[in-house]
């Protein structure tokens, strides 16, 4: 597919322009005559430079490359038919709508952007993180950073011993149980072929805490109200969850915060502060 690099110009132009900085979760200076967002702003939420964003607007530059083109569809909140309709803009065809997407939807990408004191996440069902609030990696670590089936918590749980270091020990084997569970629901619902008969069966070969787990047959469990972690900087935090689905994508987004008043929501306060990052669990 040839790129349309004036079709695309005028899409970037049409949606960053419609998008408002109110829409991401920034304040409206009584200075702002742009229409809708900045093209500084937009580049800073694709991690690009101004000037390479600058470029496609202005029908110029090198051919953007899928992942630039995902970037930019997830900073500028498109849907899942924008999106598609951007990449073939760029002269890619559109990723699969498959089971398992990784677009995170407008609405979701809204409520997320408006969370800048809270550690929040979205992951996918198999508990891939998509995003992360600066907090949120204060609390957990740069959980984006994975690659591979690495990328899924469960993955982790049972192939990378240093992944259970920042949970409480006592809750060690329930998270293992609950993770295979979640995996065993993917799996059903999205069959041979997927990828969670993919990360089934990497498990499978590679761990024998999980062959013991998987073989018990459990399913729904579900993550307890609070979550206990063990922070290198902080210390002990019990955090309540708070989920929100999205059932089109299966996306969920998580949101962590300490009863007021109590040691734990002293140490989320003190960890907002110091930004420290712990390994991503």
């Amino acid at each position: 597919m040839a790129i349309d690099r004036a079709g695309l110009a005028a899409f970037l132009r049409n949606r960053r322009e419609a998008l408002q900085p109110e829409d991401i979760g920034l304040r409206r200076g009584p200075r702002r005559r742009t229409n809708g967002l900045r093209r500084e702003e937009v580049a800073a939420r694709c991690n690009m430079s101004t000037d390479y964003y600058a470029r496609l607007e202005q029908e110029r530059g090198t051919h953007p490359s899928e992942q630039m083109i995902a970037a930019i569809a997830a900073g500028l909140h498109l849907s899942l038919d924008e999106r598609d309709h951007l990449f073939r803009l760029a002269g890619h065809s559109p990723p699969s709508r498959g089971a398992i997407s990784e677009h995170v939807s407008p609405g979701l990408a809204r409520i997320f952007d408006r969370l800048h004191d809270t550690p929040a996440e979205i992951v996918t069902e198999l508990g891939e993180t998509l995003r992360q609030t600066a907090l949120g990696i204060a609390l957990t670590g740069d959980a984006t950073r994975h690659t591979g089936p690495a990328r899924s918590i469960g993955y982790r749980w049972f192939t990378d011993p240093d992944s259970r270091a920042l949970y409480e020990p006592a809750d060690h084997e329930f998270l293992g149980r609950m993770f295979a569970s979640g995996l065993r629901e993917a799996l059903t619902r999205h069959g041979p072929g997927s990828r969670a008969a993919h990360y089934t069966d990497l498990l499978l070969a590679r761990s024998e805490e999980f062959r013991t787990v998987w073989a018990a047959q459990e399913i729904g469990l579900r993550p307890k109200e609070f979550k206990r972690y063990v922070h290198p900087s902080v210390g002990a935090l019990e955090l309540q969850c708070q989920t929100l689905l999205d059932p089109d994508q299966n996306h969920f987004l998580l949101v962590y915060t300490a009863t007021p008043g109590t040691e734990s929501y002293e140490k989320l306060q003190l960890l907002s502060v110091i930004g420290s990052v712990a390994p991503a669990g």
